[in-house]
């Protein structure tokens, strides 16, 4: 009886990618059809996560959760353990039974994920709502994944990576700025339009045909057979992911997801607290702003035109990566693995560190920029590293780990990254102990319904919104927590240096070895 094992032999060596336009040119239908199914999920997923936190520091009155982020982080964190944990294991039951199936199960989950948003609009509402979503998304991934590996190769996988990162960002950019405006109307619209969005998948999946299928079903008769014999998933799972190339390799890049989420699901809150981005309207289209519509969806603007939301300002980083992806990726095509991560971490260490040192609109653009090319360098070259280095007929398992490295960052910066902001930044808890400073009852501040605290300082004083901001922010020391998580991304980009040269020394083993020059990772 022969024992089922990796049906070709990874190499931890890069290798020579073809050039921009061959590399575009070789690129499958299938790739193409995948990168369609991404980028539908994406634009239902970002439609949410871009505004999850204002909807959550969102008074109760205005139809928002109006919880602290303390207490919002609860729910984050618990998302992304969930989110994160289920791939490690599904990513190979995806190899084994197909990925067309498991991406159908997904998609029905995810929407059953947005219902139970709309339809219970409270913690524990939302709270459900996530988890649902976060277990369908931890099954999503490694299908889609898994299919794009095995529609590339080592020659493209640069480019390809490249590409899909783009291709899904165009869901990215567009769905905060449905939300923006979806939002304006009533929250839950958010929700319902999401829903809708993600069944458009199900289309997808008519034309969907799985690479390797005939391989996978023919395995699967051998191991019926008993002619192969096939170890329990849980067993080849612990037995890969132990490998310390990868276990190291994982973990190091969980600070660069650190600071990823935190642009999410903390810089929304400090756009809307203390960025002025009425600044930028007036310098586009002058003192009045603008009334195009077109302008007022594509900017993510307030229906009056006058100012850019959270999610609109936040939305350059999808839009920057929907355009220009494909350069970068050329660029990170020309650079070892571990120097384009480690670049691209530090870009996005700068980027973070620059949001926290002003409060001027421009900055926090510049910053948001700055942070698209880190991530332009970084992300897609994690995956593509993991493709590369995974058995042929572990790819989806591999890319299912791929979660564990974003676990580890998500849910430290989901617990940690809220509960820093409402410590060292919460707008709404400063404006409660300013009106006890400017004469009010303390028991009165405190009773003060979550998310009014700063319009009822304003009524009290009779001062503008505007002086009051700005008296709040120079009084603390608001850059804190942007200093504190962009110094994640430091200590991770110098473990990256450290780990691209132990890896080096093993490619050059493994290439003397097999009597050939290996090029270095």
């Amino acid at each position: 009886m022969k024992k089922v094992t990796d049906l070709q032999s990874s190499t931890l060596a890069d290798v020579k990618q073809l050039g921009l336009w061959s590399a575009l040119a070789s690129l499958s239908y299938v790739f193409w059809v995948v990168g369609g199914l991404e980028m539908v999920e994406r634009l239902a997923y970002y439609g949410v996560k871009a505004v999850a936190t204002l909807y959550a520091k969102d008074p109760k009155s205005a139809g928002g959760l109006g919880i602290s982020l303390s207490d919002f982080g609860i729910i984050l964190g618990v998302w992304a353990l969930v989110q994160s944990f289920v791939p490690v294991f599904t990513g190979g039951l995806s190899d084994r039974i197909g990925y067309k199936e498991t991406i159908f199960v997904s998609t029905v989950i995810k929407i059953a994920g947005y219902l139970v948003m709309a339809l219970y609009a409270s913690f524990w509402g939302f709270f459900a709502g996530a988890v649902l979503l976060a277990f369908g998304t931890g099954i999503f991934k490694p299908g889609v994944q898994g299919t794009l590996v095995k529609a590339t190769n080592r020659e493209n996988s640069s480019m390809a990576w490249g590409v899909f990162y783009q291709t899904v960002n165009i869901g990215g950019f567009l769905g905060p700025l449905v939300a923006a405006q979806m939002r304006q109307l009533a929250w839950e619209n958010v929700f319902f339009a999401n829903a809708a969005i993600i069944s458009l998948n199900f289309l997808l999946l008519l034309i969907y045909k799985e690479p390797g299928k005939d391989e996978r079903l023919a395995q699967k008769v051998r191991v019926k057979a008993g002619q192969e014999k096939q170890d329990p998933l849980w067993l080849d799972s612990l037995r890969e992911i132990k490998k310390p190339v990868l276990l190291v390799y994982l973990v190091l890049f969980s600070g660069f997801w650190f600071m990823f989420n935190s642009l999410f699901d903390v810089l929304p809150a400090h756009i809307d607290d203390w960025v002025d981005t009425s600044v930028i309207v007036t310098a586009l289209f002058g003192a009045d702003g603008t009334s195009n519509p077109i302008f007022i969806f594509l900017l993510g603007m307030e229906q009056t035109g006058d100012y850019i939301k959270p999610e609109g300002l936040l939305n350059m980083n999808a839009g920057m990566i929907m355009l220009t992806c494909f350069l970068f990726a050329g660029l990170s095509a020309r650079l070892r693995a571990i120097d384009s991560m480690m670049i691209g971490t530090l870009f996005c260490s700068a980027a973070l560190i620059l949001i926290g040192g002003y409060n001027w609109a421009w900055f926090c653009l510049a910053g948001i920029i700055a942070f698209s090319i880190g991530e332009m360098l970084a992300s897609p070259k994690f995956l593509e590293y993991l493709g590369n280095i995974a058995p042929s007929n572990k790819k989806a398992m591999y890319l299912g780990f791929s979660q564990l490295s974003l676990g580890i960052g998500w849910t430290l910066e989901g617990y940690f990254g809220p509960r820093w902001y409402d410590q060292w930044a919460s707008k709404d808890r400063f404006s409660r102990e300013l009106l006890v400073d400017r004469g009010m009852d303390p028991a009165q501040a405190e009773a003060i319904p979550q998310g009014e605290a700063f319009q009822t300082l304003v009524s009290f004083t009779s001062e503008s919104a505007q002086s009051l901001t700005q008296i709040m922010y120079d009084a603390n020391n608001i850059g804190l927590v942007w200093y504190v998580m962009g110094s994640v991304g430091i200590v991770s980009a110098i473990g990256m240096v450290f780990y691209g040269r132990w890896v080096l020394r093993m490619a050059q083993e493994e290439s003397a070895s097999s009597g050939t020059v290996a090029e270095t990772v």
